[in-house]
């Protein structure tokens, strides 16, 4: 019977702690009412940007309404076009005039790299020439396609020898 006495206190005041400590964390007020913010000038803003933007929006949509012999984006040439008119003929150069020589044209070439090995007589130096598909490895008096001779491979610059003008050229490293 002491058990039971014992057992029942315990729940009881148990029961009751537990009522309190509910009790404490809840309350009966309803909660304030929170009033609205101000609105901040970034509101205002954000507020006449959008009215802009919706004018901005309305300019643009099209007042005129499309031709309708509209053009057909898929034939070359439509029925009704019309052949354009001959161009009038060049005139032909004076005969006192000679006829202007044009150099023939310079392939593209671009100097890769250039490497350098010790030797007794000095450094020898190996140059690397990408152009025309092909990549060139050229010491100097080498030929780099049939129209450039090496003429000179410095530590940063070569020189080419053009045979067809007998002008040089120069690569650079970039």
């Amino acid at each position: 019977m002491m058990n039971f006495k014992r057992t029942a206190t315990i729940a009881l005041v148990g029961g009751a702690f537990i009522a309190w400590l509910a009790g404490a964390a809840t309350t009966m007020h309803p909660p304030a009412a929170i009033a609205p913010a101000a609105p901040t000038l970034v509101d205002q803003r954000a507020g006449a940007l959008a009215s802009e933007i919706a004018r901005l929006h309305e300019r643009l949509h099209p007042t005129d309404p499309p031709r309708q012999p509209a053009r057909n984006l898929f034939a070359y040439r439509g029925a009704a076009a019309k052949p354009a008119p001959p161009a009038a003929p060049a005139p032909r150069p004076a005969v006192s005039e000679a006829p202007a020589v044009l150099a023939p044209p310079q392939p593209s070439l671009k100097l890769a790299g250039i490497g350098e090995d010790e030797a007794d007589g000095g450094p020898v130096r190996i140059a690397f020439i990408s152009g025309e598909g092909q990549l060139f490895m050229v010491k100097e008096g080498d030929m780099v396609t049939s129209r450039y001779r090496v003429a000179h491979i410095s530590a940063d610059v070569v020189e080419l020898a053009d045979l067809e003008t007998n002008t040089p050229r120069r690569l650079a490293l970039r």
